[in-house]
């Protein structure tokens, strides 16, 4: 049975609930904030520094009691979700690979030992990106505003801007995670997420030329990039 969230939802009245808000709502921007000076300067200066903000956000799912097929990771809502994001992804990866195939930008090889290991890699490392995302982040914006549709787009401009000042990652990950954001508001599992942004990373890293990409790189390693 699938689970379907109204777009707008009325919140309770009471300085209580007033007094919830304020504190989630710098709950979000500290921990937001920290990820970007992570991405920023921490990962240089202080490297472990991302345990900190690990650790924050397993202390804020114990506060607000979160479960884990609240969060979507369980098989919950799996079938829901995969069947709204995988047409989605196919009507937009069929024609970028159509024309990257026609460019001959990419091309059939026959399958190497070790290919499939770099695509479980980066498939954690979504599977990651997703959880904050969505789980956290987005269910943290849920509780703020009434409308899950201008949840979606904080999310996404967060997420977004992110991945400054890579101007392609930026603008596909800011729609990308509107999308992505409208699914899991009403199917909340981030497996078929992951999934999908994924292969869409593996394609803008293959069709995007080098000297925009920069190697999928954010924050001040896209400015160390040097094409050879």
């Amino acid at each position: 049975m699938s689970v379907r969230t109204s777009a707008i939802r009325p919140f309770p009245a009471g300085a209580a609930f007033r007094a919830k808000l304020i504190l989630t709502a710098l709950e979000v921007l500290l921990i937001y904030s920290g990820i970007l000076l992570y991405i920023w300067r921490w990962q240089s200066s202080h490297p472990h520094a991302w345990m900190f903000l690990w650790a924050a956000v397993l202390a804020s799912h114990a506060t607000h009691r979160d479960t884990l097929k609240s969060l979507g990771l369980t098989w919950v809502e799996l079938r829901a979700s995969a069947e709204i994001v995988l047409p989605l992804s196919l009507a937009i990866y069929v024609p970028l690979l159509a024309y990257g195939f026609a460019r001959h930008m990419l091309v059939f090889t026959p399958p190497a030992k070790n290919a499939l290991f770099p695509f479980i890699n980066y498939g954690v490392w979504c599977a990651v990106q997703q959880y904050l995302t969505q789980s956290y982040f987005h269910r943290r914006l849920m509780s703020l505003v009434p409308s899950s549709h201008l949840s979606s787009v904080l999310v996404a401009l967060m997420f977004g801007s992110a991945h400054l000042p890579n101007t392609i990652l930026v603008i596909a990950t800011a729609l990308g995670g509107f999308m992505m954001a409208e699914v899991f508001a009403r199917h909340p599992n981030i497996w078929p997420l992951a999934l999908a942004q994924a292969v869409g990373g593996f394609l803008i890293a293959a069709l995007a030329p080098a000297s925009l990409i920069h190697n999928m790189r954010v924050g001040p390693g896209y400015y160390f990039f040097r094409v050879r």
